[in-house]
Protein backbone atom coordinates (compact mmCIF):
# COMPACT_ATOMS: atom_id res chain seq x y z
CA UNK A 1 0.00 0.00 0.00
CA UNK A 2 1.46 3.15 -0.79
CA UNK A 3 2.83 6.06 1.67
CA UNK A 4 -0.89 7.84 1.97
CA UNK A 5 -3.48 4.59 3.24
CA UNK A 6 -6.66 4.67 1.18
CA UNK A 7 -9.16 3.26 3.55
CA UNK A 8 -12.43 2.69 1.87
CA UNK A 9 -14.94 2.99 5.63
CA UNK A 10 -18.50 4.08 4.00
CA UNK A 11 -18.15 2.63 0.67
CA UNK A 12 -20.24 -0.13 -0.97
CA UNK A 13 -17.75 -3.35 -1.78
CA UNK A 14 -19.58 -4.58 -5.34
CA UNK A 15 -18.42 -8.47 -6.67
CA UNK A 16 -16.83 -7.10 -10.05
CA UNK A 17 -17.49 -10.39 -11.86
CA UNK A 18 -14.75 -12.04 -10.74
CA UNK A 19 -16.28 -13.77 -7.42
CA UNK A 20 -18.03 -16.33 -9.53
CA UNK A 21 -19.24 -19.61 -7.11
CA UNK A 22 -17.94 -17.87 -4.09
CA UNK A 23 -19.78 -16.46 -1.13
CA UNK A 24 -19.44 -13.42 -2.63
CA UNK A 25 -20.64 -13.54 -5.89
CA UNK A 26 -22.90 -10.16 -6.57
CA UNK A 27 -22.86 -8.84 -3.11
CA UNK A 28 -23.16 -5.44 -2.21
CA UNK A 29 -20.81 -4.94 1.19
CA UNK A 30 -20.95 -1.86 3.06
CA UNK A 31 -17.52 -1.35 4.76
CA UNK A 32 -18.36 0.01 8.85
CA UNK A 33 -14.62 -0.38 9.15
CA UNK A 34 -10.90 -0.12 7.49
CA UNK A 35 -8.28 0.86 8.83
CA UNK A 36 -4.09 -0.44 8.81
CA UNK A 37 -6.18 -3.83 10.94
CA UNK A 38 -8.23 -5.00 8.52
CA UNK A 39 -11.60 -4.04 7.29
CA UNK A 40 -15.15 -4.98 8.33
CA UNK A 41 -18.30 -4.93 6.58
CA UNK A 42 -22.31 -6.15 6.18
CA UNK A 43 -23.42 -7.58 3.00
CA UNK A 44 -26.72 -5.69 2.36
CA UNK A 45 -27.89 -7.77 -0.19
CA UNK A 46 -27.92 -11.47 1.41
CA UNK A 47 -32.07 -11.85 3.41
CA UNK A 48 -31.89 -15.45 5.08
CA UNK A 49 -35.19 -15.87 4.89
CA UNK A 50 -35.72 -15.85 8.47
CA UNK A 51 -37.15 -12.88 11.10
CA UNK A 52 -35.54 -11.48 14.01
CA UNK A 53 -37.74 -13.52 16.35
CA UNK A 54 -37.24 -16.23 14.88
CA UNK A 55 -33.86 -16.54 15.38
CA UNK A 56 -33.19 -14.52 18.69
CA UNK A 57 -34.46 -15.84 22.13
CA UNK A 58 -34.08 -12.45 23.90
CA UNK A 59 -37.10 -10.48 24.41
CA UNK A 60 -36.52 -7.38 21.48
CA UNK A 61 -39.39 -5.03 21.12
CA UNK A 62 -42.39 -6.38 19.00
CA UNK A 63 -41.61 -3.58 16.47
CA UNK A 64 -38.14 -5.57 15.64
CA UNK A 65 -39.60 -8.90 15.74
CA UNK A 66 -40.82 -9.05 12.53
CA UNK A 67 -37.78 -7.62 11.10
CA UNK A 68 -36.12 -9.41 8.13
CA UNK A 69 -32.63 -10.89 9.02
CA UNK A 70 -29.67 -10.90 6.57
CA UNK A 71 -26.69 -12.70 6.27
CA UNK A 72 -23.96 -10.32 6.88
CA UNK A 73 -21.14 -12.14 5.60
CA UNK A 74 -19.71 -15.81 6.46
CA UNK A 75 -17.56 -14.85 9.44
CA UNK A 76 -18.76 -15.72 13.01
CA UNK A 77 -22.57 -16.17 12.09
CA UNK A 78 -23.24 -15.93 15.33
CA UNK A 79 -22.24 -12.02 15.52
CA UNK A 80 -25.23 -10.13 15.98
CA UNK A 81 -25.08 -6.59 13.93
CA UNK A 82 -27.16 -3.57 13.08
CA UNK A 83 -27.27 -0.80 11.00
CA UNK A 84 -29.73 2.26 12.33
CA UNK A 85 -30.30 5.89 11.02
CA UNK A 86 -32.96 8.45 11.92
CA UNK A 87 -33.98 11.93 11.24
CA UNK A 88 -30.45 13.12 12.85
CA UNK A 89 -27.48 10.92 14.11
CA UNK A 90 -24.97 13.14 15.71
CA UNK A 91 -22.91 10.15 16.65
CA UNK A 92 -22.91 8.17 13.69
CA UNK A 93 -19.77 6.00 13.30
CA UNK A 94 -19.92 4.82 9.40
CA UNK A 95 -21.48 7.41 7.17
CA UNK A 96 -23.61 11.24 7.69
CA UNK A 97 -26.26 9.70 9.85
CA UNK A 98 -25.96 5.72 9.50
CA UNK A 99 -24.65 3.93 13.12
CA UNK A 100 -23.67 0.07 13.26
CA UNK A 101 -24.06 -1.51 16.57
CA UNK A 102 -23.16 -4.67 17.68
CA UNK A 103 -25.46 -5.87 20.68
CA UNK A 104 -29.20 -6.70 21.40
CA UNK A 105 -29.13 -4.04 23.93
CA UNK A 106 -28.52 -1.03 21.93
CA UNK A 107 -30.87 -2.33 19.77
CA UNK A 108 -33.40 -2.60 22.02
CA UNK A 109 -32.85 0.67 23.37
CA UNK A 110 -33.22 1.45 19.81
CA UNK A 111 -37.10 0.28 20.09
CA UNK A 112 -38.09 2.36 22.66
CA UNK A 113 -37.96 5.16 19.68
CA UNK A 114 -40.88 6.93 18.23
CA UNK A 115 -39.34 8.39 15.45
CA UNK A 116 -41.24 7.42 12.19
CA UNK A 117 -37.90 8.10 10.38
CA UNK A 118 -36.50 5.23 12.20
CA UNK A 119 -34.64 2.66 9.82
CA UNK A 120 -32.83 -0.60 10.93
CA UNK A 121 -31.26 -3.60 9.07
CA UNK A 122 -29.67 -6.39 11.32
CA UNK A 123 -27.26 -9.24 10.81
CA UNK A 124 -26.03 -12.22 11.18
CA UNK A 125 -22.30 -12.70 10.82
CA UNK A 126 -20.08 -10.16 8.78
CA UNK A 127 -17.51 -10.12 6.06
CA UNK A 128 -13.87 -9.48 7.33
CA UNK A 129 -10.64 -8.97 6.24
CA UNK A 130 -7.36 -8.86 7.79
CA UNK A 131 -4.42 -6.54 7.56
CA UNK A 132 -3.96 -6.01 3.64
CA UNK A 133 -5.88 -8.69 2.43
CA UNK A 134 -8.52 -5.86 1.03
CA UNK A 135 -5.76 -4.45 -0.22
CA UNK A 136 -4.53 -7.47 -1.91
CA UNK A 137 -8.05 -8.22 -3.45
CA UNK A 138 -8.67 -4.76 -4.48
CA UNK A 139 -5.42 -4.72 -6.85
CA UNK A 140 -6.89 -7.94 -8.46
CA UNK A 141 -9.44 -5.83 -9.20
CA UNK A 142 -12.34 -8.25 -7.38
CA UNK A 143 -14.01 -5.25 -5.83
CA UNK A 144 -15.62 -2.17 -7.48
CA UNK A 145 -16.61 0.57 -4.92
CA UNK A 146 -19.25 2.94 -5.00
CA UNK A 147 -20.23 5.26 -2.27
CA UNK A 148 -22.55 4.74 0.40
CA UNK A 149 -25.86 6.21 1.31
CA UNK A 150 -29.18 5.75 2.71
CA UNK A 151 -31.08 4.96 -0.07
CA UNK A 152 -28.75 2.30 -1.08
CA UNK A 153 -28.05 0.66 2.03
CA UNK A 154 -31.86 0.28 2.88
CA UNK A 155 -33.20 -0.56 -0.49
CA UNK A 156 -36.43 -1.75 -1.11
CA UNK A 157 -35.10 -4.66 -3.53
CA UNK A 158 -32.44 -5.99 -1.62
CA UNK A 159 -31.77 -8.79 -3.80
CA UNK A 160 -31.59 -6.54 -6.99
CA UNK A 161 -29.35 -4.21 -5.03
CA UNK A 162 -25.89 -5.20 -7.06
CA UNK A 163 -27.72 -4.30 -10.78
CA UNK A 164 -28.65 -1.27 -8.78
CA UNK A 165 -25.68 -0.23 -7.93
CA UNK A 166 -23.97 -0.83 -10.99
CA UNK A 167 -26.27 0.58 -12.92
CA UNK A 168 -25.73 3.89 -10.92
CA UNK A 169 -21.55 3.23 -11.61
CA UNK A 170 -22.31 4.15 -15.31
CA UNK A 171 -22.83 3.07 -19.10
CA UNK A 172 -19.30 1.23 -18.60
CA UNK A 173 -20.97 -1.10 -16.28
CA UNK A 174 -24.57 -1.95 -17.22
CA UNK A 175 -23.14 -4.93 -19.61
CA UNK A 176 -22.03 -6.75 -16.10
CA UNK A 177 -25.31 -6.08 -14.34
CA UNK A 178 -27.07 -7.20 -17.27
CA UNK A 179 -25.40 -10.71 -17.33
CA UNK A 180 -26.74 -13.92 -16.41
CA UNK A 181 -25.89 -15.16 -12.86
CA UNK A 182 -24.97 -18.10 -14.90
CA UNK A 183 -22.46 -16.83 -17.75
CA UNK A 184 -23.02 -20.40 -19.55
CA UNK A 185 -26.71 -19.12 -20.02
CA UNK A 186 -25.85 -16.22 -22.24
Amino acid sequence: MSQEAHYLKGQLLLDSGQLRGSYFQRTVILLCEHNAEGAMGLVLNRPSGKQLGEMVAVDMPAAFQDHPLYLGGPVELAAFSFLHTDLYLPDANVIANLSVGHSLEALAELGGSESPRQQVKMFAGYAGWSAGQLESEMERDAWLTYPANLDLVFHADPENLWRTVLRQKGWKYRILADMPEDVSLN
